[in-house]
This record gives structure tokens, sequence and C-alpha cells, in this order.
């Protein structure tokens, strides 16, 4: 069944987006092209997914892999196709009733390789550059030998060693001169040009007569470049005189050089004089001084932490922070875009870290605006959103109205352009209600549906257990709180002390405060930052109060601050909390007030980056306890989530953000959520557990490398370990060569997760002797000898694990399914999908079985009864298919129940007897519609550790599913075996359903009552 068509599509002037019922994400790269995808349209569709999920695919830098380096957003990458392709694979979805969600990434562009023309201009022309204001540059540093300049710290040695060994070569390109190094290729400025010219004009008119026109010709150029508007002069008028002089002489030099041989010779002998003789330190005097005039300054790669002036994606150097609160920069940066959902081709957004933004809330609105703006020019009419993001929205179609209230409650189907954020909440964080979409992209649910599979009571014995194999006694507070700061010292050093500085100028300003020093509000704002409970707060200094989360977040921070530095007087910690609340002091006038501002947005642009190194990339490879839970959006720190909280979130979620993403797993999970669902299991088995890592450290202990006097790995990277292994081993035989395969993933990870932990070895500063050492206990351990003992040992271990991990991997994705929100699939999920952190998880994948495997169960369920087919899939479970067999049934049976799904109350459903708390079951009701999801959960106990499954009267003895209340159907039809289930009388009155027969040949259900019976 096709989905239902996009109001755009169907030429409806309306501001309803199209709101998805199911996303397949796809990773587009020059492996995987929009021609693969087209391909795909059929599958994808027949699987149940009503929406296309794509990776960035505007142009990139060449041979990226993941698309988030975007080099020119006018243009689509021509390493994925053209625009033919693009509007084939446009067609295809839309012949089918399918959208298209687009990964778009405002926050950042990639500026390596010399092919963004932007940052080009920049280095070319400074402040006096058409696009200098596009780029979050400091064009005034407090480093006075940057001022006006840009630091590029992109060489892979001293920037004297670099330049003396010839890496750094002049060159003369048409009419304009470039420096390269390697394959990266920077422009010469034009006024520096003068200094190459005129090195050899006296022989140049000893060799030409005077008044030779050629001769005449060339000096007028000298004149010309020596007479363009300053790179200082920022005056628009200035600047466009400036690149369109800059350009008719680069252009009349072209000509000259290949008209005039005389004048040809000349140059390129003063460039091979400039590029001086290697051996000969004193020859490259003149390339230093030529480079000595460029906007940039070239730089050792270690100095970014320390200098650099320009915002970055986290201390990415090769991608440059966009201003994209300027208009011109939203723009530019949108047109190809927003075409794209003009002509209907692209029918929602999701927006990469917002969090980076300077005001996300009015970047949502543009976006909003612009699309009501293209409705507007169709209708006839001009819809606003008036008074800016403070305004509410209400659900009349075809208007906007403005109302007092401040909050701006989501709703789907109210804002006109269906748009995500790839926003990560901190835990208790809700979601700022003033941003215009329709939710997140789903890491909240991640962690929601996660944890209802961790059990609570093997906390205790779990942390014991680390403790004791790692010798590791840290909370994991305090972990994250040094991990922050390491990354403020080491990563992000330049960016606080920007922040320093800045707040000192507002303390200089204010009697009360001058006396602070900036050593001393560095070091305060380096506390509070790394004490910041979540990724950044969003005051945006036009309202009269700050809300309440923000002042909370805020006030928190300052708090745990003080508590961990008693040594520090109180009072600066109390300067910083009053500024970043916007508290001025009596008397401050409207000068210090814009300043106050500015420093609390540059402020919370930098505890995001900070919170995402800190935690993310450094505290969760450095705290293994149960590493399940170290992923994005989750909290280490909580252990397992109950029904009823679980059924708490879907509440609020169906009442707030009905129309986000229900993601499992993403592009940027650490683990897969089947790996997660593996290691997940050993929470309900802490003894079984404790043990195991006992026997396989004595077993190994042999293959450990001393290094600096202490073996290597350390315990806690060999515990990280043993769980790594119990969540990715393969399913079924593991013949040599598919062995040496996997070690050869393991050996990968292992190595970015003890780099990423930054405790023995790092990407800064590798160790390669620990790096070695991990990749031959790695590869030690699983050499598949026959007298390799941990190999029985842990394959006996693992069997059970991987059941049980099997049936909570079944039952999250029956939830991420049915639960309010929209489900989301990463590419190749719907098998089990075995992969870690990117590089592992943006491999190819095998479409071809998906689909084949897919065609053979739509041939079997025509062909057989669905009970002897789901028991069959049940027997044979290693493969994959049931998985694949649960996701088509429930997506189809979603498809066809749009608006149940979608609209309908979520109802939590009561679990009595005996085996109550293994059970979460809840209904989606609408009107007459009613469809019941019913899933076993901590099943190791009810398995005797795995060994069997959780099927039948045996396992669910007493178990009853509530019904009182809720629905007087008495027969009720289950989806995946095709079964009818009566409804039984319970003690105490009422009707409910008995466990052992809902769960007889299937361990999830899926039900709706029978046809004639009253729901």
């Amino acid at each position: 069944m096709a989905a239902e068509p996009s109001p755009a599509r169907a030429g409806a002037v309306a501001l309803a987006p199209r709101v998805p019922g199911a996303t397949y994400r796809l990773q587009l790269h020059q492996g995987f092209t929009f021609d693969d995808a087209r391909r795909l349209v059929p599958y994808l569709d027949a699987l149940g997914v009503t929406d296309l999920y794509a990776s960035p695919y505007l142009r990139a830098r060449p041979g990226s892999s993941h698309g988030y380096d975007i080099v020119d957003h006018s243009a689509l990458n021509p390493e994925i196709g053209t625009e033919a392709d693009h509007a084939a694979l446009c067609a295809a979805l839309e012949a089918r009733g399918m959208g298209q969600i687009l990964d778009v990434v405002p926050n950042h562009m990639g500026i390596s390789h010399g092919q963004n023309r932007w940052w080009r201009d920049v280095l070319e022309n400074g402040p006096g550059a058409a696009y200098a204001d596009f780029f979050d540059i400091d064009w005034d540093p407090v480093k006075r030998e940057l001022a006006n300049r840009v630091l590029l710290p992109i060489l892979a040695d001293q920037y004297g060693q670099v330049l003396e060994s010839g890496e750094l070569v002049l060159t003369l390109e048409g009419g304009g001169f470039q420096v390269r190094y390697h394959d990266l290729v920077l422009p010469i400025s034009p006024e520096s040009a003068t200094d190459i010219l005129a090195y050899r004009l006296d022989a140049l008119a000893g060799t030409l007569a005077e008044g030779h026109p050629d001769l005449l010709e060339y000096q007028s150029i000298l004149t010309g470049l020596r007479n363009l508007p300053a790179r200082t002069e920022t005056a628009p008028e200035r600047v466009a005189e400036r690149t369109r002089e800059a350009e008719v002489l680069r252009r009349r030099l072209a000509r000259l050089l290949e008209e005039s041989e005389p004048v040809r010779l000349s140059v390129e002998e003063t460039v091979r004089v400039l590029n001086g003789k290697r051996g000969d330190p004193r020859s490259f005097d003149l390339l230093d001084r030529l480079l000595d005039r460029q906007v940039y300054r070239l730089a050792y790669w270690r100095v970014a932490a320390d200098e650099v002036n320009y915002r970055r994606f986290f201390d990415i150097n090769e991608l440059a922070a966009l201003r994209m609160e300027r208009p011109a920069v939203f723009r530019e940066t949108h047109r190809l875009i927003l075409r794209f959902v003009e002509e209907g081709k692209v029918t929602g957004l999701r927006v990469d870290h917002p969090d980076g933004l300077h005001d996300p809330a009015r970047y949502f609105l543009a976006l909003q605006q612009a699309r009501l703006e293209q409705l507007s020019a169709v209708g006839g009419s001009s819809p606003a959103f008036e008074g800016g993001p403070d305004r509410e929205r209400t659900g009349v179609e075809g208007t906007l109205v403005a109302s007092p209230a401040g909050d701006v409650p989501a709703a789907a189907g109210v804002w006109p352009l269906y748009v995500l954020a790839e926003k990560v909440l901190g835990r208790g964080e809700r979601m700022p209600t003033r941003w215009a979409i329709h939710g997140t992209t789903g890491y909240e649910f991640l962690a929601t549906v996660g944890g209802l599979f961790v059990d609570p009571a093997g906390a205790r014995p779990l942390t014991a257990t680390y403790r004791a194999f790692t010798g590791l006694r840290t909370l994991y507070p305090d972990v994250v709180y040094a991990s922050k700061q390491l990354i403020l010292d080491v990563a992000l050093s330049s960016e606080l002390a920007v922040l320093g500085r800045a707040l000192a100028r507002l303390a200089e300003r204010q009697r009360h405060s001058r006396d602070f020093t900036l050593r001393g509000l560095i070091h305060a704002l380096r506390e509070v930052i790394a004490c910041f409970p979540l990724y950044r707060t969003y005051i945006d200094g036009t309202e009269t109060t700050v809300e309440l989360q923000d002042r909370a977040c805020v006030e928190v921070a300052v708090a745990f601050a003080k508590r961990r530095n008693p040594a520090t007087s109180a009072s600066i910690f109390d300067f910083v909390k009053n500024v970043l609340l916007l508290r001025d002091p009596d008397s401050a006038d409207e000068p210090y007030r814009q300043e106050q501002r500015a420093f609390v947005r540059k402020f919370q642009q930098v505890t995001a980056p900070v919170t995402a190194k800190g935690l993310e990339d450094t505290a969760f490879y450095r705290y293994n306890r149960l590493v399940s839970l170290n992923e994005v959006g989750s909290d280490p720190d909580r252990f397992g989530v109950s029904v009823e909280e679980f059924h708490q979130a879907c509440a609020t979620r169906q009442a707030r953000w009905a129309a986000g993403l229900s993601a499992t797993s993403t592009h940027d999970t650490k683990r897969s959520e089947d790996v997660r669902a593996r290691i997940s299991v050993l929470s309900e088995l802490p003894t079984a557990w404790r043990s195991a890592v006992g026997r396989w450290h004595r077993l190994n202990q042999r293959h450990l490398t001393v290094v600096d006097g202490h073996a290597a790995p350390d315990r806690n990277d060999e515990y990280l370990l043993y769980q790594t292994l119990v969540g990715t081993w393969p399913l079924g035989p593991t013949p040599e060569g598919a062995l040496a395969g996997f070690a050869d993933r393991i050996q990968a990870y292992l190595t970015k997760a003890t780099r990423e932990a930054k405790v023995h070895t790092s990407w800064v500063s590798p160790n390669a002797e620990y790096d070695a050492a991990i990749r031959t206990f790695v590869a030690r351990l699983l050499e598949p000898a026959p007298g390799n003992r941990f190999l029985l040992d842990f394959a006996a271990f693992h069997e059970p694990i991987a059941r049980l991990g099997m049936l909570g991997s079944l039952a999250q994705t029956l939830l991420k399914i049915c639960a309010p929100g929209v489900p989301d699939f990463y590419q190749g999920t719907e098998l089990w999908n075995l992969c870690l952190v990117d590089p592992d998880n943006r491999g190819p994948v095998d479409f071809e079985v998906r689909a084949r495997i897919l065609a053979e169960l739509s041939s079997r369920l025509a062909g057989e009864e669905r009970v002897a087919l789901a028991k069959d899939l049940l027997t044979r479970w290693r493969d994959g298919h049931m998985k694949l067999y649960l996701i088509h049934q429930a997506l189809q049976y979603r498809r066809r129940r749009l608006a149940l799904f979608r609209e309908g109350e979520y109802v939590p459903l009561a679990v009595a007897g005996s085996r109550d708390e293994h059970v979460c079951a809840f209904a989606r009701r609408r009107d007459t519609e009613a469809a019941l999801v019913v899933v076993p959960r901590l099943c190791a106990r009810l398995t005797e550790g795995g060994r069997g499954l959780p099927l039948g009267d045996a396992v669910w003895s007493d178990t009853v599913l509530a019904l009182e209340g809720h629905f007087e159907a008495t027969t009720y039809r289950e989806l995946f075996t095709g079964a009818s289930v009566e409804s039984v009388p319970m003690e105490g009155g009422g009707r409910g359903l008995r466990l052992g027969a809902l769960l007889a040949d299937f361990p999830v259900a899926l039900l709706e009552p029978s046809a004639g019976s009253p729901s």
C-alpha cells in the first residue's frame, strides 16, 4: 500500500507537512549512489518504509564517505550522481507515494583540499573577502600577530621544517599564484603578488625596450594590484571593488603570460627562485616573506588547540563553522535544498548539530518561514510568523496566528515543513519548546527503550565486578568531569581562552568585578563548563527572563564548580553565573548588555562540543561498567528503565513529539541495537559474568605485553574487550577466514576505543607500543587454534547470551514500530547487525540478500499458515530472517493503520501474575481501531539463563494481560502467528489475555480485536 501523498505534491496549499510512517537511513557516497538508492526503492516500499532518509549529498570533499564536509551548497556531490540521477531517484519515490528526508549541515563546511571557493576567497582576501562574514572567524584576537589573519594548523611538522624541506611550493596557474602543500592548494593574495611580479622587473625592463606594450601592460597590472582596496576594508562597495578589480587583473596577467614569452619566462624564473633549494635554508627567505604577507598563517597542526581563531566543528580543523545567523549565509546555503523542497523532491529535513548554531530557534523558524513563502506563492496568500520563535502556533490549516503564549507545543501537522533536529537530550532535559520542529532524531527513545532491557538488580554486583577487575573506583560523574577538563585543556583550549578574554573585558567594565584576573576567570569558566549538566543552554537575550531549564542548568553547574573548588573564591563563580543568566549590575549600560549577550551566545556554542567530546568521545570509552549504556543520548549512570518509566516517556512523547523519530541504531551510535541488546543481558547474569571474566583473564594473561612497566592492555581495556566480544561474536559456525576478518574488526575498534579514551594512547599522541599490544592481544585471543581454551570457554558462555539478546532485540524493534513516534531504521539492521562505531557501521550492505529474503517470506506467507512460518523462523533464529519478518509484518500493519499509530491514544496495559515484571504491554487506540503490543523483558530468569525460550504456559504460568476498563473484545488476532486468542476471566473481576496463549509460538505479540468482536 502506498503511503499518504505529500500535500505539496497533491496540489494542496496547506501548512500540514508530510509526516513519515517509517524511515530508512541510507549512507550515500561514491560507493552507493543515487542510482543504487533508486534500485532499492521497491524493496524499501515492500518492507513497509514510507520515507527514504538520506545522508548529506551536496558537494563534499572528494572521497568523503559521510557527506558532512560540504564544500559547495549549490551543487550535488558528483561522486553520488547528477541532477538527472537525483531526479530519477525522487521520481521513483514519488511513483510509490514515498517521501525523502534529507540530512542538512548548517553548522559548518569542509575547508580542506582547496575545494571550498568561499573559504578560498577568505584566505585570499581576509576581512575584505566577499565571504568573510560567512565563517565564524575572530579577526581581532589577543595574539596581535594574527590580527586580520587566519591561523591554518595544517602542517605535519613545524613551519620552518616544512618550508625548508621544500614541501611548500609556489605555483603559477592562469593569472594567479598559489602555494601547494601536497594536495592542498592555497591562494596568494593579490597585493602580495606584487612581490613576485616586481622581483625581476628591472631585468624584464632590460629585456623589453622602454615603452614596449608588454612591459607597459605588466607595469599597469602591478599598479592595479598595488591600488586595490586593502583587505581590511569591509564596506560592501569596497569589497565588491576589490573582488572585481582583482579578477580583471588576474585575467589580464593570464593573457599577457600567454602572449608574451619574455614576461612568462621572467615570472617562471621568479617562481623558481622563490621556491628555494633544499639544503640551503637562506634560499627560502623570499618565500617565507611572501607567506608572511598572506591572510593565513601556516602552522603545525598541534598548535590548533591553543591558537586557532576560527570556530571549528568540535576540534576538527578541516571543518570551519558558519555564521548561520546571517541571512545571506542562510540564503546561500539553503537555496538548492529549498528548491528540492519546493519541487516536492525532498519532503523533510534532518538538521545536523543544531547545538552548534548561534540561535537554533531562529534557524528553525527561518526554515519554516521559507516553506511558508513557497506555499504562499502557490496559494496567493502570505501567511507569516509574527513575533519570531517566541510565538505559539495554532493548528488552523493555511494560517499561522500569533498568540501571547511563550511556549510552542510540538504537534504533528502544524509546522509546514517536516523538520527533525539531531539533538542529544541530557538526563531530565526537555526539548526547547520554541524550536519550530517536529521532533528529534530519536536518541532519547533509544535510551529509554534500551534501558527497559537492563536489569536494575544487576547494578550493584556489576559495579562490584567492574571495580574488582579493573581496580577503578572513580564514580561516573567524576569520569565525565575529568574528561571534559581534558578536552578543555587539550582540544579546545583556544575556545576557552577566547571566552576567558571576553569575560575579562566584561569584568573590567564594573568596579565590583574588575579585580578578577584573567587567569582566575579562565579557571572559573573551565570548572563551570566541566560541571555543565547538559550540552548547552538556549539563552538568546531577547527575553527579560531566562527559562527555568536554562537557569537551573547554569545554577547547578556553578554549584558543583564551587563544591569541586573550595579553595577558589565563591565570588568569581557568582560573577560567572550572573553574567550567564543576564543579571546586569546596576551600573550596566547598553554596550555592556550587548557585550554580555554576545558572550553568552559564544559560551553556549562552546559547552556543546566540550560535552560531546568529553562525554561521547572520552568518558564513554573510559567508564566500562556496562557499555550497552555508553550510547549517544544515554546515561551510563542510569542503570535500567522500569516499565512505568517507559510508559510515562511514551505518553509524554505522544503528547509533545509524536512525529519525532524513534531510533535504535544510527550512523553515530557506538554500537548497533543488536550488540547493545546482547551486552545488556549481562545485567541479568552478574554472577556468571564475574566468574567468566575472571577465568578469561587467567587464560589470557600470557598474551599481555609489558609497555612502560605495565601490562597492556590494562584491565579496563581488557574488560571492554570482553563485553565487545559478547556483543559482536558471529552467529553460527565461524570458519578460520571469517574469524580472521572478525579479529581485524575488533583490533580496529579497540585501537579507536583506546585512543578515544586518551589514557595510554590518543589520536593526537599515538603510543605505538600500546597500540601494538592491543592488536597482539586481540589476535592471540581470537587465534583459531585447537588449543585455544579461551575460545571454547567463551563460545559456551556466549550461546545463551546470544539467544537472550535476540529476544531483547526483537522486543525493542516491535516497541519502536508501535510506540509513539516515527520508527527509524538504519541501513542493514533489518537482519541481525553486529556492528560497532564508525567506520565499522558504515560498510557496504548486501541489499540483494535482504530483498531475496523478503521475497521468500512473502511467498511463504501466501502458501503456508503463519504459525508454521513463525515457528520455523524462530527455530532458525540465527539467520536473522525472523527479525526481517517482524519488521515487515509490523510496518505493513502500521502503514495500513497509519492514523491509529500516528494519532491514537497510548494506553499502558497492566499485567497480573507471578511474571508481571517481565512484561511490557500497551495499546494504541483511536475510535474503533485498536492494537495491543506485548513483549517480554529480562528473560534470563524465565529461561534458566537463556537455555530456552519464553514461550507457553510453562514459562508464563498465571501471568495475565489485564483488559478491564480498556477493551471489551473477547477474541484477538495475533499478527505474527495468525493465532486467535480468547480472553479469560481474571481473579477479582474483569477479563484478560493469558501470556502463555499470547506468547505460545512467537516471543513477541501484536494483536488486534478480531472482526466482529467489539473493541
